[in-house]
């Protein structure tokens, strides 16, 4: 019998090739994933933990646990979504683990005393006045992300954060293709009712 090959890494999907470098341990093609997929981590994490200090300690996290489990990793579906799982099974843990222990979460804010991942709409901005009305779609659009249940706010997050297809999000969800596009559907839904008055241009939760 032959040698064994290693999988192929699906078809036209770079990162996967970088993963199976850093499996050799290349820490140059480490280093190339960290800076293409860490603003897309720290913004999905933060939308589960909205505190900008503690959301960069825990995407930091997501990147240790892709290193340490580099050796096992096979290209069986994109590196996106093998990442995203990484990132959702951990932001679920330590929203457990602050359930079971609410007073171990601390209430910090970064370095210079603002929210640094808060993903102000992109368009300019030529007075005072749209940069308050553009701060207050942010928060607003933060406080109903939250409110969302875990399964359909994790799901839309994957979808806008991630950028990961209906079937990616299906596989980092363990659901269904058509369950997942339900979650999908029902938390635009939401949102859409609960951002009615802010969203005059649709920003944010268009397909």
């Amino acid at each position: 019998m032959g040698a064994a090959t290693m999988k192929s890494p699906p078809e036209a999907d770079t990162d996967s090739a970088l993963m199976l470098r850093v499996k050799q341990g290349d820490s140059a093609a480490f280093a190339s994933l960290v800076e293409r997929y860490r603003q897309p981590v720290m913004n999905f994490v933060f939308r589960h933990l909205p505190d900008a200090t503690e959301a960069e300690d825990l995407a930091q996290v997501v990147f240790v646990q892709v290193w340490k489990s580099a050796p096992r990793y096979e290209p069986s579906a994109r590196f996106s979504t093998f990442l995203f799982t990484v990132a959702k099974n951990l932001c679920l843990n330590e929203l457990r683990r602050r359930s079971r222990h609410p007073a171990s979460s601390l209430d910090r804010e970064s370095e210079d005393g603002t929210e640094a991942f808060h993903q102000i709409p992109d368009r300019r901005l030529s007075s005072a006045d749209e940069m308050a009305q553009s701060a207050e779609l942010v928060e607003k659009v933060d406080s109903a992300i939250g409110a969302l249940p875990e399964k359909q706010r994790t799901a839309l997050l994957l979808c806008r954060e991630g950028e990961l297809s209906y079937e990616e999000i299906a596989t980092v969800l363990s659901l269904s293709v058509q369950a997942t596009k339900s979650l999908i559907h029902r938390a635009r839904e939401s949102l859409k009712g609960r951002l009615k008055p802010y969203l005059k241009t649709g920003v944010w939760l268009e397909t």
